[in-house]
């Protein structure tokens, strides 16, 4: 038997059920496997279960002696996990584990995105569903699907299926951060035919890597200053196309419409006799764009070396539409809000670019505010940008934000369990990321609802990593919090 990684780290049992989450594959769309898990330990732990036609797990534990007339109480996380991976990790996200491992008090992944998001939701679910000790009231703990690329167990979650006047979700990254209002966001698609020629006689390729990037959540780190490799890769392609011959085959960036894309790669022919001019202009831009990010993004790599030539290249009007299109997409913070300060209110990400086959195109993008107008505002502005190159535009359903309400009980008990454990004030703030909580409360007006976490750091790349000394006292946040309401 394999020896376990986090057995040695506190709180237990909360660390050996989240290496035991490490182990149960669970892309978003595919989470039967984790579904099963959490099916199989409340069967074994005598907890009564059921799920809804979406998919959604409720496992629910009685109250404590002498808590019988507690609130009933949910403990809400989402079971799948945003699969990103380094170019070079070998790695099967629908049938690997994660491998954990612990580096300077911090939990990471071997070359993979951790699932710490929200896999240490999860297992702190788990804790309070097999404790002894805790005082609590009546619990439902909800485990949503497909939270990540498009909220799917939160949009079919039915009327009828939870109970609870209280819901706390267990899905942020900042410890020390109270959270008691999110985003909304949406997404647009821009879809683009073009024609492919062949490749002209006296033709070389070339290709143009951008990696090194950290990436991260667009929603946490979309005001960090972090390239976007579609972007920076999209300079070259652009600039080249104005100076060179340059005939695009090739764009592929970014993967998932809720992260910052890390790498990206096009390629492309030129003329031979232009090869000396096009290198010596990439290591003039090169070094220009690697200046920009000098602070911010340290290990940022950009490479261009010959490659095999290709079998087509895509016609030169949609070439140029589509490094047009992409040049002029907006692409991070695009306000910051005037209701609560330091915070975005309004941001856009341009996801994902790539060659889908069949002669198509499609670029990701996805808008979050605070602002349900502003959201649709941001949406617009990018699909201006891509129809009037000539692509097909599409929106997403999107999703609510969550109204901040700093005077709710539930806001307050958690607000002094802090200062109370810790003897320090908490920062209070919604958060511009998107949680489920908006979309349950379209079900469950009623809900009174706060989220809180340990820190998580790098969240949707493989640099992803979780605070150990903040999970304990996440942890003892937690209990504390169950133990108090009353």
């Amino acid at each position: 038997m394999k020896a376990r990684t986090l057995s040695t780290l506190q709180p237990q049992p909360l660390f050996d059920y989240f290496e035991d989450i490490c182990q149960v594959p669970r892309p978003s769309k595919k989470e039967e496997q984790i579904r099963a898990f959490l099916l199989d330990f409340a069967n074994k732990n005598g907890l009564q279960s059921k799920t809804d036609k979406a998919g959604n797990v409720l496992i629910l534990k009685p109250a404590t002696s002498g808590m019988e007339k507690a609130p009933t109480v949910i403990l809400q996380t989402h079971m799948d996990m945003v699969c990103e991976k380094n170019s070079d990790k070998i790695f099967d996200f629908d049938t690997d584990p994660i491998e954990p491992l612990i580096a300077d008090g911090w939990v990471k992944a071997n070359g993979t995105t951790l699932g710490a998001d929200c896999g240490i939701g999860i297992a702190a679910q788990m804790a309070v569903l097999t404790s002894k000790e805790i005082k609590h009231g009546p619990i439902e703990c909800l485990i949503t699907v497909d939270e990540e690329t498009g909220l799917t167990g939160a949009f079919a979650l039915e009327k009828g299926f939870l109970s609870g006047d209280i819901l706390l979700n267990l899905d942020s990254e900042d410890e020390g951060e109270i959270f008691i209002g999110c985003a909304g966001g949406v997404d647009t698609l821009a879809h683009f035919n073009y024609q492919q020629e062949t490749v002209p006689n006296d033709a070389i390729a070339l290709k143009i890597s951008v990696s090194g990037l950290l990436g991260g959540h667009s929603g946490d780190d979309i005001h960090k200053n972090r390239g976007n490799a579609n972007k920076i890769l999209n300079r070259f392609l652009w600039n080249f196309s104005k100076q060179f011959a340059l005939r695009l085959s090739e764009f592929n960036g970014g993967n998932l419409r809720n992260a910052i894309a890390r790498e990206a790669f096009g390629v492309f022919t030129i003329s031979k006799n232009q090869k000396d001019e096009v290198l010596k202009a990439f290591n003039k831009l090169a070094a220009e764009i690697k200046h920009e990010f000098e602070f911010s993004e340290p290990k940022l790599q950009i490479a261009c070396k010959e490659t095999e030539l290709p079998q087509t290249i895509m016609d030169k009007e949609t070439q140029d539409k589509l490094l047009d299109a992409i040049y002029g997409c907006p692409h991070g913070v695009l306000e910051m809000s005037t209701r609560m300060e330091g915070m975005v209110e309004t941001s856009t990400n341009l996801a994902s670019v790539k060659f889908i086959g069949d002669q198509k195109i499609l670029v990701t993008t996805s808008q979050r505010s605070e602002l349900e107008s502003r959201k649709y505002y941001a949406a617009e502005s990018v699909k201006a940008v891509f129809s009037l190159a000539g692509a097909h535009v599409t929106h997403s359903d999107g999703y609510p934000g969550w109204a901040p309400n700093p005077d709710s009980d539930v806001v307050k008990t958690t607000v002094e369990s802090y200062k109370k454990l810790f003897g320090n004030e908490p920062i209070v703030r919604s958060i511009h990321a998107g949680l489920e909580c908006g979309l349950f409360l379209e079900k469950y007006p009623h809900l009174d609802m706060v989220s809180f976490g340990p820190t998580i750091k790098g969240a949707h790349s493989p640099d992803e990593r979780l605070d150990i000394a903040t999970t304990d006292k996440f942890w003892k946040h937690l209990v504390d919090v169950l133990e108090s309401l009353q």
